[in-house]
């Protein structure tokens, strides 16, 4: 494992030990970011299907990271699967962003230099394969 693949690994176990499932907090950012988004779950009810979707990006985060290929294809696969949903790519850009920030948040003080920083790694290169994805 790479350092920063440590510490994205870190901060989403800390989240998990002091706060638990961070899933409510995510996507209640996500829908005050961007409204429209709420309506794709409107069949959601228990929030089971967001828990899930979170936990596949939580593995996808995690081998991106490392590099793996896991990671990346996820990536590829869902732009295309959403697609069919509506969702155009530049919103799994913002829904990376914001589970950072939700983790930020909840993180606090603990939200270092080099946690900001591997994250901000992380994101660059999804922000990458996603405009790949989407000019393909």
């Amino acid at each position: 494992m790479t350092d920063e693949t440590n510490l994205i690994a870190w901060s989403l176990e800390e989240v998990a030990d002091r706060h638990g499932d961070p899933t409510a907090a995510v996507y209640d950012r996500l829908f005050a970011k961007s409204p429209e988004m709420a309506e794709l779950f409107i069949g959601d009810k228990t929030g089971a299907a967001r828990g899930e979707m979170l936990a596949v990006v939580f593995q996808t985060l995690l081998d991106f990271s490392s590099e793996g290929a896991f990671g990346a294809n996820m990536v590829r696969a869902e732009i295309i699967n959403h697609e069919g949903l509506g969702v155009p790519p530049g919103v799994f850009t913002t829904f990376f962003a914001t589970v950072m920030e939700t983790l930020r948040e909840l993180l606090g003080d603990d939200w270092t230099p080099p946690v900001a920083a591997a994250w901000d790694d992380l994101l660059a290169g999804l922000e990458t394969a996603i405009h790949s994805e989407a000019a393909a």
